[in-house]
């Protein structure tokens, strides 16, 4: 099992990224798949997830309406854009699967980790 978060960068205050995951080595479409992230001196946080037909999204407070995750099982890739970025949300994100059968918000639901992808924001 492989996952591979990229499209990390730094952006100003205001723009944009768009992460990719991209899966190698399982059924794809088997899963959901979360996306969190994690600061220097703070735990990981759950920042969304999505079902494993797409048909499904969870997002945390703190990026509802800013963030949006979408999947294309074709490419066995996820995708978070990222819109609205404030200095908060640097952080190193990382994808994850999950197969329990609902989407959870914690990590310890989430088996198969990626390698994390950072994310800067300039104020």
């Amino acid at each position: 099992v492989q996952l591979q978060a990229s499209g990390g960068g730094l952006v100003q205050a205001g723009g944009s990224l768009r992460l990719s995951c991209a899966a190698s080595g399982f059924t794809f479409d088997d899963y959901h798949i979360g996306w969190f992230r994690q600061a220097p001196g703070k735990e990981r946080e759950f920042v969304g997830a999505i079902s494993w037909t797409g048909g499904g999204t969870n997002y945390a407070e703190s990026v509802k309406g800013r963030f949006t995750i979408s999947r294309d099982n074709g490419k066995n890739t996820v995708y978070l854009q990222m819109n609205s970025l404030k200095p908060e949300d640097a952080a190193v994100y990382y994808c994850a699967t999950s197969p329990w059968n609902y989407l959870p918000v914690t990590s310890r639901h989430y088996d198969y980790w990626g390698q994390g992808t950072q994310v800067t924001v300039s104020s």
